[in-house]
């Protein structure tokens, strides 16, 4: 088959469906490529770290299970300390970003683009958790380490309750809707039904 064909003097390409679908195939299949060369690439990272950090990993005590010292697979690889704190590659896939769960959002810890500084920041982080933990077996209700990493600390998302006041003025608008509610559901009855309540 002519993949052109003449209309009224002049030479026009045929136009498929076929060819145009295989194009968006062929574009999605290069995304698609670019995520998975991400993803690895981000991967990689990580694993340069966890080698960096395999030493401390080893002299984590075999008995405390506190921590988890694995690369999680996903979207997003992370390799995971504890079961509240990792450390992920920011949106430049070159920053490691040393991040925590906390009960008012997730802070971030250490962000470099330096592998040795965020391991320096997680060997600490894992000292100190095995120092508190000792301390808590001793009955000490003070934490190991006052605000060591907290200096630094600074907040990776916005909390979720980003301001805290009082309750009261959402309650009213709440108990105004629902009157307004009511009273919009009465007229629209009346107007309904007024031939009825007439007649």
């Amino acid at each position: 088959m002519n993949d052109r064909v003449e209309v009224q003097g002049t030479v026009v390409p045929i136009r498929r469906l076929s060819d145009a679908i295989r194009e968006v195939k062929n574009a999605a299949a290069d995304r698609e490529d670019v995520v998975v060369e991400l993803r690895e690439a981000t991967r990689t990272r990580l694993q340069l770290l966890a080698a960096e950090l395999a030493p401390v990993f080893a002299d984590v005590p075999s008995d405390l299970d506190l921590f988890d010292f694995v690369i999680s697979s996903g979207l997003q690889p992370r390799l995971w300390i504890d079961s509240v704190s990792h450390v992920a590659m920011g949106r430049d896939r070159r920053t490691y970003r040393f991040l925590k769960d906390t009960r008012v959002g997730r802070v971030v810890l250490a962000e470099s683009a330096s592998l040795e500084v965020v391991a320096d920041q997680v060997t600490r982080y894992v000292a100190e958790r095995i120092v508190e933990r000792e301390r808590l077996l001793e009955g000490s209700p003070q934490p190991a380490v006052e605000g060591a990493l907290h200096a630094n600390v600074r907040e990776a998302e916005p909390p979720l309750h980003a301001r805290r006041g009082s309750r009261w003025p959402s309650i009213y608008s709440g108990i105004w809707v629902v009157v307004a509610g009511v009273g919009f559901g009465l007229a629209a009855a009346v107007a309904l039904l007024w031939d009825r309540l007439t007649g």
